[in-house]
């Protein structure tokens, strides 16, 4: 994995990747690790590097950990991580261009200014009441 994506860890355990807008790699790299029920890679291409057209098989997989990658089109978020006890554990601020994995643990988001993000993960879903706890916030009435 490259070392240039900052990461928030807790006791061993990763809770989230971030991957910066400027980060600098060369080809293609993939910042998790392969046993990981969503893989996250970016890809560096020269004209000519084209990727073989090819079809993913169907494989049965059992999924016990939601994860999700979100995309900062533009905008800015501020980022609260909090682990499965639910003890905040680290802030950050997500800009534009940023990406980040969310691997554990919980989440939420304040945005800062006027934000355009993409948000892939798995599915399906099952509504609010099966596929979500909600936490306390700060910026939240409850």
């Amino acid at each position: 994995m490259p070392s240039n994506e900052e990461k928030i860890v807790k006791n061993g355990k990763v809770y989230a990747i971030i991957i910066r807008s400027d980060i600098k790699i060369d080809g293609v790299e993939f910042f998790t690790p392969e046993q990981y029920p969503f893989q996250l890679g970016l890809h560096i291409r020269e004209v000519g590097n084209d990727i073989r057209p090819h079809i993913h098989k169907k494989i049965k997989r059992e999924i016990e950990l939601s994860q999700e990658a979100l995309h900062i089109i533009y905008g800015k978020v501020e980022v609260d991580f909090f682990d499965e006890e639910k003890n905040k554990i680290a802030t950050i601020v997500l800009n534009s261009g940023d990406t980040m994995l969310l691997v554990r643990g919980g989440h939420g988001f304040k945005v800062l200014e006027k934000t355009k993000m993409i948000e892939v993960k798995q599915g399906p879903y099952e509504g609010i009441e099966k596929d979500k706890e909600l936490l306390k916030s700060k910026f939240h009435k409850d």
